[in-house]
């Protein structure tokens, strides 16, 4: 039956009267005969969800706010009354999609009347319990299919953390090269490197050596050092020796006092695929850390390479974070990871923190890649030297 504008505008203000008078199926009805695709009136399916509500009639409801939603996808009152019906139905995801979809229009300046005000603080507490929910279904299903703790594979914890909204997602960010295709992996586990386990059986000895370098030197050289001819670092530590160095092997070359001093350390490096590249590499150092230092957050030069870190000097409260991971160095154990992904460190404790620190080609890389890539590298440092005359 097609209504005119009075009809409509009267069966409208009557049905808002039944509503709040709690007469909902005479509501429904006036609201229905609005509705209808030959009434000529304009649909109150809000309305009309509210009355179908009241009735208890779920699947009424939905279609009422579907057909609204279907008119205007970013209706909040509608997205709520979504939420709020599949959150009673037992659809948390579902409800999960509908709030969260009305969250994002309040959080990018969608005005809220003050009766939705309680809807969204609802939508939230819904969330809240639905994430905990979630989680302990999730962990217990991979319980169940015999991935418990720390039987569980670290990607798979990793991305668990990623779904869950406890860790952030980055990406390698060298700051001079980028080589395309390789994994997006911050740390590297020591199992996958089985020439480690040579480096670690010599850490006792290593630890010997290092303990006479000490013994001759009062301060390390900083690992952070501006250069005449290029552009002073803007780093918290240049030239600060709260983060020193000393190399045995830097830009290349061998430092030759520091590997006849340490002789099993150099011996102990000769297993690791570290590059060849001229005035580039090898570099192998210890990297010291004195008591109360923080290196802030940076990115490496390369993602072609991996770094190496041998505890030798490990006191308590040290530290690195990689990308969304942190990781304590463990005494006896290599920590490796990627430094082209924002990383820092930190020695909270009062005493001196050192490791020995080395690079290593990506395991991914074939031979002839890592072929290419040196001819590129030291293209890359002959390229407008001065000629020699």
């Amino acid at each position: 039956m097609t209504l005119s504008t009075n009809q409509a505008q009267t069966l409208l203000q009557d049905s808002i009267t039944a509503l709040r008078a709690g007469q909902a199926q005479q509501a429904r009805e006036m609201l229905e005969a609005i509705c209808a695709p030959d009434s000529g009136g304009e649909p109150q399916w809000l309305l009309l969800a509210h009355a179908c509500r009241a009735l208890g009639d779920d699947a009424a409801e939905e279609a009422a706010l579907q057909k609204l939603l279907l008119v205007d996808k970013r209706h909040l009152a509608a997205l709520l009354l979504m939420g709020e019906l599949k959150a009673r139905t037992d659809d948390d995801r579902a409800a999960n999609g509908f709030y969260r979809a009305a969250l994002n229009m309040v959080s990018v300046g969608t005005a809220v009347s003050s009766d939705l005000q309680p809807k969204l603080k609802q939508a939230e507490e819904f969330l809240a319990g639905a994430h905990g929910r979630f989680e302990a279904f999730l962990i217990r299903k991979l319980k169940d299919s015999g991935l418990d703790g720390n039987d569980t594979p670290i990607p798979v914890r990793n991305a668990i953390d990623l779904l869950m909204g406890r860790r952030e997602i980055f990406h390698q960010k060298p700051s001079i090269f980028y080589y395309p295709g390789m994994p997006q992996r911050e740390f590297y586990e020591r199992y996958e490197f089985p020439w480690l386990a040579d480096i670690e059986a010599n850490i006792p000895d290593m630890q010997e050596e290092l303990a006479g370098v000490i013994a001759q030197t009062q301060e390390f050289t900083p690992y952070v050092q501006g250069q005449p001819n290029r552009p002073r670092p803007n780093n918290p530590l240049l030239d600060d020796p709260s983060w020193g160095a000393y190399y045995f092997w830097k830009d290349g070359e061998e430092i030759r006092e520091n590997t006849d001093r340490c002789p099993k350390t150099k011996a102990a490096l000769e297993s690791a695929p570290i590059p060849l590249i001229h005035e580039r590499s090898p570099m192998a150092l210890y990297s010291v850390l004195e008591p109360g230092t923080h290196i802030a957050p940076h990115y490496g030069m390369l993602n072609t390479r991996l770094i190496c870190h041998i505890p030798l000097i490990l006191p308590e409260d040290c530290a690195l974070r990689v990308g969304g991971e942190t990781r304590p160095w463990k005494d006896g154990e290599a920590l490796i990871f990627d430094d082209s992904f924002e990383h820092e460190a930190w020695n909270r404790s009062d005493q001196r923190r050192v490791i020995l620190l080395f690079e290593i080609w990506r395991p991914e890389l074939s031979e002839a890649e890592r072929g290419a890539l040196t001819t590129i590298f030291e293209s890359i440092n002959e390229y407008q030297k001065p000629v020699e005359i």
